[in-house]
């Protein structure tokens, strides 16, 4: 049987547009070893979320109550008398920059103090070293201490009136906190559909908007894949999946079910839009989450298409996806993807993917191209 050797191993793990230069774009290759095995018998279920803190700290909040649907109950959750297996992690877990395990904690109070997300969804470090973390199961985003210590509740569980409501969320999907301005910004998008923007220490509500900048319209209707794919644009969103805030201070949404990111001043005002695979038909839609590429301009936003199973880079100037930059498919294998659903970089300009349906989380080595 022939071994492969470290040369054409690498070749065999490394994505890039054979057709076009190696410094055209960033190039990536997968590190299947990557993270480290978690201590103490810790088994994580799907990942909710993923973020690189400022010291390349990679945190991921995952949802327990699915380990029982991924693996079975044998031996998990309470049954260790069943089979030697494993133990449920807690919710929020962190590693450093080689993937070793540094802490885990989180999960419902113990005094009522918070309402824990019945669903994770999202989680960021900000730059006061503080935990968001969101569920878009639920109406409420929550801020943490790096340790775990509770600080903030935005909104309630069973409580909201809407995208104009100025107290409360539904269903939000993650949040984002813009130093300058000590702003957290909500993708408040799977039930509303709207930016919400509030002081990220109070709570108090600031602004929001809609695609456009418009003022956020509930009643607008959704459009359906094949009009969303060919016809006009939405003037409404219809899936605020993912929000991130680039270096120079314009905010990135996905609008996932309408296959576009659009980008916006901090108070708001619509600056321009990018198509991501518009003519996909999946009702997921397509940008399921972004990062932005590791050199000093950000040249690149790095998107992560689960319809299509691609991490694809767009210009950051133009939002047009880079010709031939696209690499990855839908699978099971290492540098494959099964339920690409959230993205983060680093910033070395590694990228992190978290995958709901696989559970797991990868680690894509930068190799190429500007850095």
């Amino acid at each position: 049987m022939k071994t492969l050797t470290a040369a054409a191993l690498s070749a065999l793990l490394t994505f890039s547009g054979a057709a076009f230069a190696a410094d055209a774009f960033p190039t990536f290759e997968v590190d299947p070893f990557w993270p480290k095995p978690l201590p103490n018998a810790y088994i994580n279920g799907d990942p909710g979320g993923v973020t690189v803190d400022a010291q390349d700290h990679v945190w991921m909040v995952h949802r327990p109550k699915t380990i029982a649907k991924d693996m079975g109950t044998v031996g998990i959750a309470g049954k260790p008398d069943e089979a030697e297996c494993c133990r449920q992690a807690p919710p929020v877990v962190e590693f450093d920059a080689d993937g070793k395990f540094v802490q885990a904690w989180g999960g419902p109070s113990p005094t009522g103090q918070y309402q824990w997300p019945g669903t994770e969804h999202g989680i960021t470090v900000d730059h006061e070293n503080n935990v968001w973390i969101c569920g878009n199961s639920d109406n409420q985003c929550l801020k943490f201490t790096r340790d775990g210590k509770f600080l903030l509740q935005i909104g309630k569980q069973g409580q909201t009136t809407g995208s104009l409501d100025e107290t409360s969320l539904n269903h939000p999907a993650e949040a984002r906190v813009w130093p300058a301005t000590n702003e957290v910004f909500i993708a408040d998008g799977y039930a509303n559909r709207r930016v919400a923007v509030f002081d990220a220490d109070t709570g108090k509500f600031k602004r929001m908007w809609g695609a456009y900048g418009n003022k956020p319209d509930d009643k607008a209707p959704r459009a359906e894949p094949a009009k969303r794919a060919a016809g006009p644009a939405p003037q409404q969103f219809d899936l605020v999946h993912c929000l991130k805030i680039s270096n120079d201070g314009l905010v990135y949404v996905c609008d996932r079910r309408n296959n576009r990111i659009q980008v916006f001043t901090i108070d708001g005002k619509f600056v321009k839009e990018g198509f991501v695979a518009k003519a996909t038909l999946s009702s997921g839609g397509t940008p399921y989450n972004m990062g932005f590429s590791g050199d000093k301009e950000q040249k690149y936003v790095i998107v992560g298409d689960l319809a299509n199973g691609h991490l694809r880079l767009l210009n950051r100037q133009t939002m047009e996806e880079v010709p031939g930059s696209a690499f990855g498919q839908t699978g099971h294998g290492a540098g494959q993807f099964n339920g690409l659903h959230a993205l983060a970089t680093d910033s070395k300009g590694n990228v992190y993917v978290a995958e709901t349906r696989a559970a797991r989380l990868q680690k894509f080595m930068i190799k190429g191209g500007p850095k």
